[in-house]
C-alpha cells in the first residue's frame, strides 16, 4: 500500500461496480458495462437509468434520497450483471425494460430483503437477546447484537472468496477503485497510472454496509422498548433511515478531507481490503474503457487540475 497513489478528494461524480468480468461506470444517468469476452475482445453496452422518483423534489430531501439510492443502486446492479452473465450465457440476455424483466428483478429484490433481513437482523437480534438474558443485562443487547451482524457479515463475506468467480469479482471491484482513484488524483487514465493507484475508495459500497452497520448500533441504543417484537418491527422499519444517514455521511466522506471525516471513513477502508484485490493490467483495461464511455477524464483534468489538452492527448 505504501507506493500507491491517494486522490486529493477531487470528487468527479462517477462510481460504479464490478460484474462478471467487467466493470460498470456511472455518471449521472448514463451508465456503461464493459465485459472482457473469452475472445480477449472488450464489449461495451452504454445506457441510461433514471431511477425511482427521478426528477421529483424528493430526492433531493437529506437522508431520504439516500434510500432511493440504495433502490437504485440494487437495481441497476441486477441489471449489469445480467447483461455481463448474458456475454458467457447468450440464452441468459434479456431485455431489462420488459414486463417480465421487471417483475423477475422485482422479485429478486423482495427476496434478497427477506433473506437480507433474516441474517442481519432477525438472527443476531434472536442470538443477543438470549444471551443478554443470561448475562441479565438488556444494556448489553445492542452491542452484542451489532457485534455478531459485523461477524457475520464478515464470515460470509471471508466465505465467498474462496469462489474462483469471486475472487476475480473483487479484483474487477479493484479496478474500478483504481480507475476512479487516479483521475481523481489529477493523472491520466492510463493502465500504469492506474495501476500505481489505491484500490481503495472512501465511497465504496463497502464502506456504506460498514456505516449501516455502526449507525445501527448508535441509533438502536436509544431506542428502548419491552416487546421484541416491537424491537425487530423497528429494526426493519428504521432501515430506511439508517441506509439515508449512512449516505449521507459516505457522501460527506467522499468529497471531504477533513481529519474526523478521514478517521471515520477508516473502517470501511478496512472492509475494503477484504472486498478488493489487486487488478492484473488486462482488468485495467476493461475498467478504462467503461469510465471513457461515460466520463470525458480529459475534460475534467483540464477543468480540475489546469492541465492543458496537449499534455493530456493520447
Amino acid at each position: 500500500m505504501k507506493n500507491e497513489l491517494r486522490p486529493e478528494q477531487c470528487y468527479s461524480g462517477i462510481g460504479g461496480q464490478a460484474v462478471l468480468e467487467g466493470v460498470m461506470m456511472k455518471n449521472g444517468d448514463d451508465y456503461a458495462v464493459a465485459v472482457r469476452k473469452e475472445d480477449g475482445s472488450i464489449v461495451i453496452r452504454k445506457d441510461a437509468y433514471k431511477g425511482v422518483l427521478s426528477g421529483t423534489p424528493v430526492r433531493k430531501i437529506p437522508v431520504i434520497r439516500g434510500f432511493f439510492v440504495l433502490i437504485d443502486s440494487l437495481v441497476l446492479g441486477l441489471r449489469v450483471t445480467d447483461y455481463s452473465a448474458s456475454m458467457y450465457d447468450p440464452d441468459e440476455s434479456a431485455d431489462p425494460d420488459s414486463p417480465k424483466e421487471k417483475l423477475i428483478t422485482g422479485l429478486i429484490l423482495a427476496a434478497s430483503m427477506v433473506i437480507a433481513a433474516g441474517l442481519f437482523i432477525l438472527l443476531p437480534y434472536t442470538v443477543a437477546s438470549f444471551l443478554t438474558d443470561r448475562l441479565g443485562n438488556t444494556n448489553l443487547l445492542v452491542i452484542i447484537e451489532g457485534i455478531l451482524r459485523l461477524a457475520i457479515f464478515l464470515v460470509y463475506i471471508r466465505a465467498i472468496t474462496a469462489m474462483k468467480d469471486i475472487r476475480r469479482l473483487y479484483q474487477y471491484h479493484g479496478a474500478e477503485h483504481k480507475c476512479i482513484n487516479c483521475i481523481e488524483s489529477g493523472l491520466p487514465l492510463t493502465v500504469e497510472n492506474a495501476r500505481k493507484s489505491t484500490r481503495l475508495h472512501k465511497r465504496c459500497g463497502s464502506s456504506f454496509t460498514m456505516f449501516v452497520m455502526l449507525i445501527s448500533i448508535i441509533m438502536f441504543f436509544f431506542i428502548r422498548t419491552d416487546s421484541h417484537v416491537l424491537r425487530v418491527v423497528l429494526r426493519i422499519v428504521l432501515i430506511p433511515v439508517i441506509s439515508g444517514v449512512s449516505y449521507e455521511i459516505i457522501r460527506l466522506a467522499g468529497t471531504s478531507s477533513n481529519p474526523i471525516i478521514t478517521f471515520i471513513s477508516k473502517p470501511g477502508l478496512w472492509m475494503q481490503l477484504m472486498t478488493t484485490d489487486e487488478p492484473d493490467d488486462e482488468m485495467l483495461e476493461v475498467g478504462i474503457a467503461s469510465v471513457e464511455a461515460v466520463f470525458d477524464w480529459r475534460k475534467y483534468l483540464a477543468q480540475q487540475f489546469g492541465q492543458s489538452p496537449e499534455s493530456l492527448a493520447s
